[in-house]
Formats: structure tokens, sequence, C-alpha cells
């Protein structure tokens, strides 16, 4: 049945996976994931403030209110579209599509996790490859951006993979220590090249327009 909101309706199916709009449902069925632990090991790849560091149960309490409080604030100026990253209907991470300003620049940039158990397989770049179909063939963007901590090799080899070009480096923290965050940009025009793909489905995205300001 749909929902009445209509970001919880859109979905992005590709061969490997499909990225369903993050229902409370959903969101019960990833708290174990979250509660294993996201970020298990180093070179830490979240900045701060992240709930990925705190011990449980405050890291699953933490990390539900901040999708519950994005999934609220939405407007032209900003939004973000919370994703479950579904195999074979099972959720094993999510991928999120953040918008700052779109009607004006139409940008947008996105964050991911995965499981610990379902990394190394390409799920990554498989996520990004369907946010990206969202993100240009769906809402009509002009530029995508991604930004990843210089030693996140795994983030940062979806984003060469993927077409990105490098754009330029900041710093931010993770858990009270400065790193260096190496910043990705992606145009239409390389996408559209060079890795759009003609094997993702969108569906629901039409309905969501209006939501966003995008109509």
């Amino acid at each position: 049945m749909p929902h009445t909101y209509p970001p919880l309706n859109v979905e992005v199916r590709t061969p490997r996976l499909t990225l369903a709009g993050a229902t409370d449902e959903l969101l019960e069925r990833l708290v174990p994931l979250v509660r294993a632990g996201v970020a298990d090991a180093e070179p830490w790849p979240f900045d701060d403030p992240s709930s990925f560091y705190a011990d449980s149960p405050e890291r699953e309490w933490q990390w539900l209110r901040a999708v519950w409080a994005g999934r609220s604030r939405v407007s032209a100026d900003s939004w973000r579209l919370y994703f479950a990253v579904l195999v074979d209907g099972e959720p094993v991470g999510m991928q999120d599509l953040i918008g700052t300003n779109f009607t004006r620049f139409g940008t947008v940039s996105s964050f991911s996790w995965l499981a610990a158990g379902s990394r190394g397989r390409g799920l990554g770049t498989e996520m990004r490859s369907a946010i990206l179909q969202l993100a240009f063939a769906g809402l009509d963007a002009r530029e995508a951006g991604s930004d990843a901590f210089v030693d996140n090799e795994a983030s940062n080899r979806v984003s060469r993979g993927l077409g990105y070009e490098p754009n330029g480096t900041d710093w931010d923290t993770r858990r009270g220590e400065p790193a260096r965050i190496q910043q990705w940009r992606l145009t239409r025009d390389a996408w559209e090249r060079r890795v759009r793909r003609d094997d993702i489905q969108l569906s629901g995205v039409e309905e969501c327009l209006t939501v966003l300001g995008i109509r």
C-alpha cells in the first residue's frame, strides 16, 4: 500500500539491489546491523558527529533520531532522501541523497554505509550507481559531489571508478581528531558519457518532485 508521504514510495532498482524509501519498518530491520556496529575498524570512515561511534543502545537511538529528524526537514533549500539498501529483499545498509539549494544550483551529494558482512562485493559501487541514476535521470541534477577521508580507500575507489574527478581537499574531525578529506565531483555530462546505465529502473519519482520543491 503506497505511503501518504511520497519520498517513502521512491525506489531505485538495479540487477543486484534495490534502494527503497526508508520507512520505519525498514529502519527497524536495519537496527540489528547498526547495533552490531557499522564503524568497526580503523581507519574510521565517518566524520563527527556520528552516531556510529556511540555505544549501544545510544548508537541506535541517535541514528534513528537523526533519520527521523532529516525526513521531517524538507524544503526546496534543503532535503535528504534516505534509502534502505536491499539485496534479495534483505537490508544490508543505507544510501542517502542530499540536496542543498537544489533548485538554484542543481547539485547533490551522497552518503552511504554497508554492514560489515556485505562489504567487498561491489555493492558500494552498485549503490552509488543507483543513487546517481536517481539524481541525474530522475531529478535532473547538474552535478554530484562526494567526499571521504583520504585513507577511506573503499569510498574513494568507488568515486574514481564512477568517473568523479578530484575536487580539492578539506579537513574534518573523526572521533575528535583532525583528518584530511578528499572531495570529488561528477558532472552530468561526464555521467552521461561514461557511466549512465540502461538497466536501472526508477519508480515513485514524479510524485516526489513537489515535496522537494523541484516542481
